[in-house]
C-alpha cells in the first residue's frame, strides 16, 4: 500500500533540481535586496508585526554563531552535501514528498554555502521578536537571525523527521 514516503510515482529527475535552484535563487535574491536596502545593526524594520522583522546581520558560523570564523570550511561542507543530495536524486528517484524534503534541504545548504565561499559570511534577515521571546524564556538569548536556506533546511528537515515517524507508526499500527 503507498505511503507518503513509499508511493510508487516519483517526479521526473528534472523537478527535483529546478526546486532546488528556485529555492537557491529566491534565497541569493532576498540575500541581494537585503544588502541594498538594509543596514546593518539598525532597528528591525517590522515586515509582519510581533512575528517577523527585517534586520541585516552577518555570520560566519552555524546557528546561534557555532563555529563562527569558519565561514569557507562550512561552505565547503554546506556545497558537498547540498550537491551530494541533489545528485543522490538524480541517480535514484525517490517518492515526491521526500524528492521535494531533500530538494529544500540541498537548496538552502546549497544557497548558504554560495554566501560563505563569495563573502566569507552567510547574510541574514529575517528577525522573528515571538521566536526571541521564547529562546529568552528558555535562556537561550536570541534566536538568531536568518534567510531563506535557513527556513529550507529546518522546514525541510522538521518535515522529514515527522514524516518518518508518522510512517513509523502507521507501520507499527498495521502489523498489531
Amino acid at each position: 500500500m503507498p505511503t507518503l514516503l513509499r508511493r510508487p510515482r516519483a517526479f521526473p529527475v528534472w523537478v527535483p533540481l529546478l526546486i532546488a535552484a528556485l529555492l537557491v535563487l529566491a534565497d541569493q535574491a532576498l540575500k541581494a535586496w537585503a544588502l541594498a536596502n538594509l543596514t546593518e545593526g539598525a532597528t528591525p524594520i517590522p515586515f509582519l508585526p510581533g512575528l517577523l522583522s527585517w534586520q541585516l546581520t552577518f555570520n560566519t558560523g552555524a546557528a546561534w554563531s557555532l563555529f563562527s570564523g569558519s565561514a569557507v570550511p562550512l561552505a565547503l561542507v554546506r556545497l558537498a552535501v547540498g550537491i551530494g543530495i541533489l545528485v543522490y536524486l538524480a541517480l535514484r528517484p525517490q517518492p515526491r514528498l521526500l524528492s521535494v524534503l531533500l530538494a529544500m534541504i540541498a537548496a538552502g545548504a546549497i544557497g548558504n554555502s554560495i554566501d560563505g565561499l563569495v563573502q566569507g559570511r552567510v547574510t541574514d534577515m529575517f528577525y522573528s521578536p515571538l521566536l526571541s521571546a521564547v529562546t529568552q524564556a528558555l535562556n537561550a538569548g536570541h534566536f538568531p537571525i536568518f534567510n531563506i536556506a535557513d527556513i529550507c533546511v529546518v522546514l525541510g528537515t522538521l518535515l522529514l523527521v515527522v514524516v518518518s515517524f508518522a510512517e513509523e507508526r502507521r507501520s507499527k499500527a498495521k502489523t498489531t
